[in-house]
């Protein structure tokens, strides 16, 4: 299969798109963990600090394999512009691997996140029921 430098060149979009979400998402976490920092510590709270640590490494490896997948597609696209076709179509294959890697794990951090919330609303729910008993 023959492609041209427009075919990796249609990934630029989402694969920024996606970098800035995962951005996002990494912001988010760095702020909980600070405010953690000034909580009282209970099982709940120390299953959440569990919890957040595997979605930062998660993210981590996120980021990782969609700057991988942005780098191999300029280096696709360089390898079909210096005409070097099978050598790009490779390269770009493996780009899309890495950006399927990449969603992979968002899934796995967004599974992991609603399981952080669990964690809260079981918290939660616990001080209610709590606070009724008094």
């Amino acid at each position: 299969m023959k492609i041209d430098l427009a075919t990796p060149a249609m990934l630029f979009p989402a694969i920024s798109l996606l970098l800035l979400a995962y951005t996002n998402r990494f912001l988010t976490l760095a702020t909980l963990i600070r405010n953690f920092s000034k909580e009282e510590r209970d099982d709940n709270t120390l299953a959440q600090i569990k919890n957040l640590r595997l979605r930062i490494q998660l993210i981590k490896r996120m980021q990782i394999a969609g700057v991988g997948s942005f780098f191999l597609c300029v280096v696709s696209m360089l390898a079909i512009y210096l005409t070097y076709q099978q050598v790009g179509n490779w390269i770009f294959a493996l780009s899309l691997v890495s950006l399927l890697y990449s969603l992979w794990m968002s899934v796995k951090e967004i599974l992991i996140s609603v399981e952080a919330l669990d964690f809260h609303l079981d918290g939660m729910k616990e001080q209610h029921d709590s606070s009724k008993l008094k």
